[in-house]
């Protein structure tokens, strides 16, 4: 059988990268609450310890693809954001205090934020053009199977061990220390010159007027794109008085495993059909998708096949819109800039989310899921509107089999 020509090592090497870092610190991120339970730490910690892990994330992605393009070589980057994460979360065991797990926690997600624009610059420069869009949904599909994998590897290992939570983080470096070497022995970076160094904001006034728009349009859409998890709480709530709270909790769970899975099988249909297609109206329907599950939430009856419903059409949008960033990010910028594109546009999705969380709960809390989520539907529409004023690139010459 002959292997597809944009299946090569370097995409092979950052799937599988994607798949074992996300399966060690989804892992990580499922014990968590209940390790800081065991703590005696209250609850509002780990509002703090996201919240602030977060920042220093997006941060962290702006600085590295803004530094990153003037590098000829970046993969040992890569390669020590990998070993900073995978260790930074086998560190949770050794902590003893709030502080421990906020110190240990930024210290993993400056690693991953740190590495996340150089991955997808060397992603898209181990490709053609014409199939940016298959490579992309092949790492998102990765990523999202360690998605799947990791909270179910956390249910189990937690029975297995009887709660030992030092050995159970401790096992988590296996996965990412995998990843590492994922990195190191399969992605082969292509030789490259680098870019001359100029402030951030001349760099970015540099970006075609493309992309800046698409940036506008994938700002307007994350103010609304709320965190997936409050589906969860969402499900939970609605459906324990038909169900109760035991049988409730259960289906958020399989609801929330339905969607993960549309998302993995949906990243890389995705990256097929954005290959073979306009990746702009691409993204339009990705976003009209995410309208239409947010509209579900406000008009359909709060039932099981109701949240099945909203959950399906959450994850393939997820899918939809992951995908086709990633790959009309990369087509609208020249090869040389990806780095910084990659790195911008991380922050702005970083940010968008950060904001719409806490706008969506704090709607939520105050007046109630109809204005909370119809205010992200809106959102999410002004997005795809962005959309319609932003220029196509060039068309591709031809499509990769």
């Amino acid at each position: 059988m002959k292997t597809p020509p944009w299946l090569n090592r370097t995409v092979l090497g950052i799937g599988l990268a994607s798949l074992f870092s996300d399966l060690s610190h989804e892992t990580a991120s499922a014990l968590l609450p209940a390790w800081l339970a065991t703590l005696g730490v209250e609850a509002a910690w780990l509002g703090i310890i996201e919240g602030v892990s977060d920042g220093l994330a997006s941060f962290a992605k702006l600085a590295s693809g803004h530094l990153t393009d003037r590098l000829a070589r970046r993969k040992k980057i890569a390669v020590f954001g990998y070993l900073v994460t995978a260790l930074g979360t086998a560190s949770f065991g050794f902590a003893r205090t709030a502080w421990h797990v906020l110190a240990a926690r930024s210290f993993a997600w400056l690693g991953r934020g740190v590495r996340t624009p150089i991955r997808k610059a060397l992603l898209a420069g181990s490709v053609t053009r014409e199939t940016y869009g298959r490579a992309f949904g092949f790492e998102r599909m990765m990523d999202t199977l360690g998605a799947i994998a990791g909270p179910a590897a956390a249910f189990f290992l937690l029975r297995l061990l009887h709660g030992d939570y030092p050995r159970l983080f401790a096992l988590t470096a296996i996965p990412g220390l995998l990843a590492v070497l994922s990195i190191t022995f399969l992605v082969q970076e292509k030789a490259r010159a680098r870019v001359a160094a100029i402030a951030f904001g001349e760099s970015l006034r540099q970006m075609p007027r493309a992309y800046r728009r698409f940036l506008v349009s994938v700002f307007a859409f994350g103010l609304g794109d709320f965190a997936h998890t409050l589906l969860i709480l969402l499900a939970v709530q609605k459906l324990t008085p038909a169900l109760g709270a035991v049988r409730a909790a259960a289906a958020s769970m399989g609801l929330y495993i339905l969607h993960n899975t549309i998302d993995a099988a949906g990243a890389i249909t995705t990256g097929w059909l954005a290959d073979r297609w306009n990746k702009r109206r691409l993204l339009q329907c990705g976003y009209l998708l995410a309208a239409s599950m947010a509209l579900a939430i406000v008009f359909l009856p709060p039932s099981l096949s109701s949240f099945a419903v909203i959950f399906a059409l959450a994850g393939a949008a997820k899918a939809v819109v992951e995908t086709a960033e990633d790959s009309l990010c990369a087509e609208l910028v020249e090869a040389s800039h990806h780095g910084m594109a990659f790195g911008v546009l991380a922050t702005a999705n970083g940010v968008g989310d950060f904001v719409s969380s806490i706008l969506v709960g704090a709607l939520w809390s105050a007046v109630g899921t109809m204005v909370a989520f119809g205010t992200s539907a809106a959102f999410f529409l002004c997005g795809a509107a962005f959309l319609v004023r932003m220029k196509d690139p060039p068309a591709a010459t031809s499509v990769a089999d």
